[in-house]
């Protein structure tokens, strides 16, 4: 497996994220190498912790004001870099990106690496896909789960026709713009600066592999590689009995179908007061990011536990 690394004088021109990375080195299954994943943390190191795991084709950028939100309530929000985007390694081949290896990836990074215990995982886009995948896996790991924009597909049921657009236009291009992609998946105008910061993991069209492989890795078919421990995370997940907020915006064609279903589906969900971000689109942490922040604070104290 060929690894890249964007330089990091690459993300000098970013003034909005102030979070230093810090780095660790976690294993590839199935390969000899491992990969160099990056990760940031604000707030209070004794404060409840959040995990804020990303999607495509962003990177821990996106989590800047639900961070600033979260660590002025007293909690300590950690954002996570998936392998191929922001600060972390970058597998120079689509081939090299799997669903398990992501999701292996981040197991490694979170609980063996950074042992973190009691956490609420807020996960949009892939990071629904991952994240609730760990849930289902290491319930006991986590109090409580907010979904965003997100769901946890098995191939039973197919994706929408923007989603297939999406994926078609990742595809098709000889250059990802990756700023113009999340400026699409927005409602609100995005600020000065924030697109050259969603295009600056990728200033080579070569590290770019991540971003390209990651839609042609959500199951469309029940014989996905990914299917049956999808199901079985789906199983586990509905029988929770922690909190699980379902906190979607009202402008994503993408996923906002999967929000009542999760509603619905998870026992965790019930009796629970679940918030509609109003005019934010997909990426809903760049259009309504300090919102969410307070959403995710109140639920961890308690204060949604009820409708």
């Amino acid at each position: 497996m060929d690894l890249l690394r964007t330089p990091e004088s690459a993300f000098d021109a970013i003034a909005d994220f102030p979070h230093p990375p810090r780095f660790a080195d976690v294993p590839t299954p199935d390969a000899d190498e491992s990969v160099r994943m990056a990760w940031y943390s604000a707030g209070p190191e004794d404060g409840p912790v959040v995990l804020l795991l990303h999607g495509e084709p962003t990177w821990s950028y996106l989590y800047r004001d639900v961070m600033s939100a979260l660590a002025d309530a007293g909690m300590r929000a950690i954002a996570v870099d998936l392998v191929g985007f922001g600060r972390s390694d970058k597998p120079a081949s689509v081939l090299d990106h799997t669903y398990e290896r992501h999701v292996a990836w981040v197991r490694a990074l979170v609980f063996d690496v950074l042992d973190l215990r009691d956490v609420t995982l807020l996960g949009q886009d892939w990071g629904g896909l991952i994240g609730l995948r760990l849930v289902g896996e290491h319930p006991d790991r986590f109090a409580r789960v907010v979904a965003s924009n997100t769901g946890l597909p098995t191939g039973d049921h197919d994706m929408p026709p923007q989603w297939w657009q999406f994926r078609r236009t990742v595809e098709a291009a000889p250059v990802l713009d990756v700023g113009r992609l999340v400026s699409a998946g927005c409602r609100r105008p995005m600020r000065p600066g924030a697109a050259a910061a969603y295009d600056a993991p990728f200033p080579d069209p070569a590290l770019q592999a991540g971003p390209r492989a990651m839609p042609s890795l959500v199951p469309t078919t029940p014989e996905d590689p990914a299917t049956e421990a999808n199901r079985a995370a789906w199983d586990r997940l509905s029988s929770w009995d922690r909190p699980f907020l379902v906190a979607f915006s009202d402008s994503d064609p993408i996923t906002g179908p999967m929000g009542p279903v999760l509603q619905k589906a998870m026992t965790g969900a019930r009796g629970l007061h679940h918030p509609v971000l109003a005019g934010a689109g997909h990426f809903l942490q760049e259009d309504a990011g300090a919102e969410l922040g307070d959403v995710v604070a109140a639920f961890v104290r308690g204060d949604r536990d009820s409708s």
